[in-house]
């Protein structure tokens, strides 16, 4: 989740931290404010997530600045060729770059808390937050007018990219943002080990389809070649039990652990966690299951 370091302080680092100690896989954000070598020297088994446009030498040297941190799994996201209209973002006053206004003071004011917890500890221990890691090179201030243009030229990705970036990097590749059947075939030819089926958390395409509705669909054309992954929407162990009867091999989760981040830094992360691995327990039991791969489609049924 990008500038997860506006939320919670250190961001990245708790929730990179947190998912190491349980053994879980965190995918760091392109948009995030702290430097990805220290993700990496915080959590090593962490992800990153890419936002790349169609340069070459732009992904060239950014795919050289995440193997040279250490990451073994990279995530290309191809779902924000523009950017779109997040109209709960205008209805709340958040914007990008960050926007000073009179609401946002009051919005300061009336949670001191984060104001003096994240904010200012975070302006008075490491300045101004930036964009760290859109490109190989340290990106702009939170702030600043250009910030826009650090994500621009996303339109031009396209499948030549994707070889190119194969051919580069020796880890684990991973192609995320993707809902059709077809497309998840076209990245295979292309050498992907991993596909996360996605709408971007419902904030992109208005009317895009959910990544539940067709998850089913991308397990059967890949045909078990990589690894189906789901993220968007999941909120409770049902919701993650649902995606593996459906045939993901894994379900990401976002806002939540975000949420916990939020309230109480890495113990907070670390109970929602537990909440969940709790949860999805508790349901595998009244299911009568003992081990998740005895979920498949008959413990599904459509809604009325």
């Amino acid at each position: 989740m990008g500038i997860s370091a506006l939320m919670a302080y250190r961001g990245d680092i708790v929730l990179a931290r947190a998912a190491e100690a349980a053994g879980i896989p965190m995918i760091m954000s392109g948009s995030s404010l702290i430097p990805l070598e220290e993700i990496a020297a915080a959590a090593p088994s962490s992800w990153f997530q890419a936002y790349l446009p169609g340069e070459p030498d732009r992904i060239d040297a950014l795919v050289d600045r995440v193997i040279a941190a250490g990451f073994g799994t990279l995530v290309l996201t191809v779902d924000t060729a523009t950017l779109a209209n997040r109209e709960n973002n205008v209805r709340a006053g958040f914007s990008t770059p960050l926007r000073p206004s009179l609401a946002l003071a009051w919005q300061g004011l009336s949670h001191p808390r984060w104001t003096c917890a994240t904010f200012m500890r975070t302006l008075l221990r490491h300045g101004v937050p930036h964009f760290e890691n859109s490109y190989a090179t340290r990106g702009a201030p939170i702030v600043a007018r250009s910030v826009m243009r650090d994500f621009g030229k996303r339109d031009h990705l396209n499948w030549t990219h994707l070889e190119r970036i194969r051919a580069r990097w020796p880890g684990k590749l991973v192609v995320k943002g993707i809902i059709r059947a077809e497309d998840a075939l076209a990245t295979l030819e292309r050498g992907v080990d991993g596909i996360i089926v996605s709408n971007h958390g419902g904030r992109q395409l208005d009317g895009t389809v959910a990544p539940l509705d067709v998850v089913g669909a991308v397990v059967e054309a890949v045909g078990g070649r990589a690894a189906v992954m789901l993220d968007g929407g999941v909120r409770r162990g049902t919701d993650v039990l649902k995606a593996i009867a459906l045939g993901a091999d894994f379900v990401f989760v976002g806002r939540p652990f975000l949420y916990a981040a939020s309230a109480f830094g890495f113990s907070g992360i670390e109970r929602a966690i537990a909440i969940l691995m709790e949860e999805i327990h508790r349901d595998m039991a009244l299911l009568g299951v003992e081990h998740l791969m005895d979920l498949d489609r008959s413990f599904l049924a459509k809604a009325a």
